[in-house]
């Protein structure tokens, strides 16, 4: 009896530390409850889209302890525990939650030890594969040394603990200075269309074979970015969402995607999307939209 097979992801591979993934990932974040607090609606429907992922060939998922706190985690070892060896889960530390559902940072050593340690505890496993060290706060990076928080997740990674290490909502300066004191594999900042701040990171990044992971692929278009990112989409017959991801896979071959959704004929979505075909006048029409 013949099986079906499951299409190539859009985007192929890319090489984190010693581990190959999928550049077309999942973002687990939305899994929790409303404003990223508490268990899902829908829990069952939680399991099936982190099965769904892994089922299509997704090996790369994004989560936090923080979400939830705890649920997206738990949710993963629920889900796909034992895990497949070839899945690699990124987390990050450096924020907690507050019983309004605020992110206060939390970036001591003492913090730092104990976000690992229920990173590793929820997560079931002994070793994180890579964790990012998030700075900045809610409204993005802020201009502080990443240096003696850093230097704590290097040793949890000289511990074993740790595996590889990343940063997030960082400014070039704090990339520089991280990489100063260890090797990191990837970046992940606020980056779309309509954000091009950290078109020159990118593509820095991506000559010293690091790789960058973009959030909030439609965040903080204005109402004239969105009007000519509809545009364009309108005419290719296309969401803006899939624009947007297709955008982004071809704008460097380090960008790895982890866009979140609770549905799994979202995931479906948007895992067509981000292979939408783009011309050179797309993507030059498109290139405009962070201009407008």
């Amino acid at each position: 009896m013949e099986t079906a097979l499951t299409p190539p992801l859009p985007g192929g591979t890319w090489k984190l530390g010693d581990s190959t993934v999928t550049r077309f990932g999942y973002g687990a974040m939305q899994l929790a409850g409303p404003w990223v607090m508490g268990p899902p609606a829908d829990h069952d429907g939680a399991l099936a889209v982190l099965r769904e992922a892994v089922g299509l060939g997704i090996t790369h998922i994004d989560t936090s302890d923080a979400y939830g706190p705890r649920i997206t985690n738990e949710l993963i070892r629920e889900a796909l525990y034992p895990y497949p060896e070839s899945l690699f889960i990124a987390t990050k530390v450096g924020a907690t939650r507050d019983a309004q559902g605020g992110w206060p940072t939390a970036r001591r050593p003492e913090d730092l030890r104990r976000q690992v340690h229920e990173n590793l505890g929820s997560l079931g496993v002994e070793a994180l594969d890579l964790v990012n060290m998030r700075m900045g706060d809610a409204q993005g990076p802020r201009p502080d040394s990443i240096s003696e928080a850093f230097e704590t997740l290097v040793a949890l990674q000289q511990e074993g603990l740790v595996r590889h290490l990343g940063v997030s909502n960082v400014t070039a300066e704090q990339v520089a200075e991280a990489r100063g004191i260890a090797p990191i594999v990837c970046v992940q900042n606020m980056y779309n269309l309509a954000h091009r701040h950290d078109d020159d990171l990118v593509d820095h990044l991506a000559a010293d074979g690091i790789a960058y992971v973009p959030f909030f692929p439609l965040g903080g278009f204005t109402p004239l970015q969105s009007e000519a990112l509809l545009r364009v989409a309108s005419r290719l017959e296309a969401t803006p969402m899939s624009v947007a991801l297709a955008w982004l896979m071809r704008r460097s071959p380090n960008i790895l995607l982890i866009p979140g959704t609770s549905s799994t004929a979202h995931l479906r979505e948007n895992i067509a999307g981000a292979g939408l075909c783009l011309s050179d006048e797309d993507m030059a029409e498109l290139d405009g939209v962070g201009r407008a």
